[in-house]
């Protein structure tokens, strides 16, 4: 019998309702963060259509420039929303980057991908791997962003992202780490917070996966401990942000404690945040914990 259209497949109120037909429902209205680009504000930021055909873009961060020679570590941006939600442009994502950006003088490139369930779910890795090989095609100066092409130092590279943009992240590094990248191009860090590395009886991954065969932790990308590419991930720190209350914890630190036993032999760190749910620091910016947590990330992110 062929299922109500109405039937619920995941039901994550207040954020989306997933039903067994392939909709959606997003319960929270999509915003636009507005753009500056004067050049005396403490950040500066642009979008950028990287791929046409697919509509693939990049919102670019660029904080005050004050020796106009100057090369700056570049950090990539991977947004969360469980496949299915944000973007780029959203405020939450948009402020938060930018206040990053502000305090360690780097510039971002926040990843706008093609959301689940509309496509198929493998297209958000897709789009992000797109993504990162456009940007790093500016290493050699003769890309098509002049912001890029004037300022950014590629072989100080950072990648990361929060929830599911993490797990995104974490499979560019390591697509990345078997991929011939120009000899300029560095990735120092991957910075993976609160993220999505698999939970038991994930309905949602079932829900957006209806043809694989198999569940999440049988896919290399969600739980990488069984890609054969984990131990060339071409990083080489990683630094995991984890909270006590987060139901997402128990995947993250499985990877974590697998990673410390991998044949990759990269640094690694995790910070967790006692009494804190996932993403709090989104919900919750001006708190005393968001701010340990940026500091954390900022410090990570100004490593040689």
């Amino acid at each position: 019998m062929a299922s109500n259209s109405n039937e619920v497949a995941v039901d994550m109120t207040p954020f989306f309702v997933l039903y067994k037909n392939g909709t959606i429902n997003r319960l929270r209205p999509s915003d636009n963060a507005p753009l500056s680009d004067d050049p005396q504000a403490p950040v500066r930021s642009k979008d950028v259509v990287v791929h046409p055909e697919t509509g693939v873009s990049v919102r670019i961060f660029l904080p005050k420039i004050t020796d106009p020679k100057q090369k700056i570590p570049v950090v990539i941006y991977i947004h969360g929303g469980a496949f299915c939600m944000g973007s780029a442009r959203s405020s939450t994502f948009h402020n938060f980057i930018s206040s990053v950006v502000e305090k360690a003088n780097f510039i971002a490139v926040s990843v706008d991908y093609r959301l689940a369930p509309e496509n198929p779910f493998d297209t958000t890795y897709d789009d992000s791997w797109a993504a990162f090989q456009w940007i790093i095609s500016h290493a050699n100066g003769k890309g098509p962003d002049s912001w890029l092409n004037d300022h950014a130092d590629f072989a100080k590279l950072f990648i990361g992202g929060e929830s599911a943009g993490a797990n995104i992240a974490n499979d560019v590094v390591v697509r990345a780490g078997v991929t011939d990248l120009d000899s300029k191009i560095k990735i120092l860090g991957l910075y993976l917070v609160h993220p999505y590395f698999g939970i038991e009886n994930d309905q949602l991954y079932k829900a957006l996966n209806p043809t694989r065969n198999g569940g999440c932790f049988e896919d290399p990308r969600v739980n990488p401990l069984i890609d054969p590419r984990l131990k060339s991930m071409a990083c080489k720190k990683a630094l995991f942000f984890v909270a006590e209350k987060d139901p997402l914890k128990e995947g993250a630190m499985n990877y974590y404690e697998g990673l410390k036993k991998n044949e990759w032999n990269g640094e690694i760190e995790v910070m967790e945040t006692k009494g804190e749910g996932h993403c709090f620091h989104f919900f919750n910016p001006k708190s005393e914990k968001a701010a340990e947590l940026v500091n954390k990330l900022v410090d990570f992110l100004k490593l040689e």
